[in-house]
């Protein structure tokens, strides 16, 4: 990688990549290709050696690979390093839960997670179990991000707590989320972000992306694109499919 490109590491695509999450990688590295900042995506396989990056990128998958993925991160901390000397890290679905403490597998055992963010990912009372969060979902961000409303697709069965540190991503308006009765979405700890949401997430919300963007390289030009208005109209037709006043037509 050159010295002067910003390093997006996504991660065990090949496992984590049943949603179609890989897409963040591309979303952030032309963002800031049109600001005329080199970008460099690196793609890294199972038990390969973790690349020294500004940003790292986790999708979502199923159990079995969920596992995989959980003990290689692990592993002397690989992870947690890079985080301890200032890399970002965006984790989505499985992604999220992997991060997390522990997190429920399809047999309804406990996998241990990589500990790098305080939630513990079970599944839902036994009577809940039939509602997989399976759907679009619209998501109030928390206020101290300043970003507008983030949209999404969800599918996963999980229930995701948050402990500590370890704060809401936002509140779901429409879906959700976490599955908690807080109705909070997703988790953000210092400079590492999970979220249920997929889209893939960036593609749908380029002020998350730029976000995640900023905290690697200061603040950034805006950019003339329509995304954030079409986000917008997104909100709003999934809250009138919510209400059952319109039919999606998307």
């Amino acid at each position: 990688m050159s010295d002067s490109s910003v390093a997006i590491a996504l991660l065990y695509p090949e496992l984590l990549g049943t949603y179609g999450d890989n897409g963040n990688a591309t979303v952030l590295a032309q963002r800031l290709r049109w600001r005329g900042i080199a970008a460099e995506v690196v793609t890294v396989a199972p038990r390969a050696p973790l690349p020294t990056g500004e940003i790292y990128l986790l999708g979502g998958g199923e159990d079995d690979p969920q596992r995989h993925v959980a003990r290689d991160l692990a592993e002397g901390g690989r992870l947690t390093a890079a985080v301890e000397g200032g890399a970002v890290v965006l984790a989505v679905c499985a992604g999220l839960q992997v991060l997390g403490r522990s997190f429920a597998t399809g047999e309804g055992r406990y996998a241990e997670g990589v500990g790098l963010l305080d939630i513990e990912t079970g599944r839902p009372p036994r009577d809940q179990q039939h509602k997989r969060a399976v759907g679009e979902a619209v998501v109030e961000p928390r206020r101290s991000l300043n970003l507008p409303m983030l949209v999404g697709f969800e599918n996963h069965g999980g229930l995701t707590t948050l402990r500590g540190h370890a704060l809401p991503l936002g509140t779901v308006r429409v879906g959700i989320g976490n599955g908690t009765a807080d109705r909070a979405e997703g988790v953000i700890s210092g400079h590492v972000v999970g979220t249920y949401l997929h889209g893939p997430v960036l593609a749908l919300n380029p002020a998350l992306a730029d976000m995640l963007l900023g905290w690697v390289v200061g603040e950034l030009p805006p950019l003339p694109d329509d995304t954030v208005d079409a986000a917008a109209e997104r909100v709003k037709a999934i809250r009138l499919e919510a209400a059952g006043l319109t039919t999606l037509g998307m």
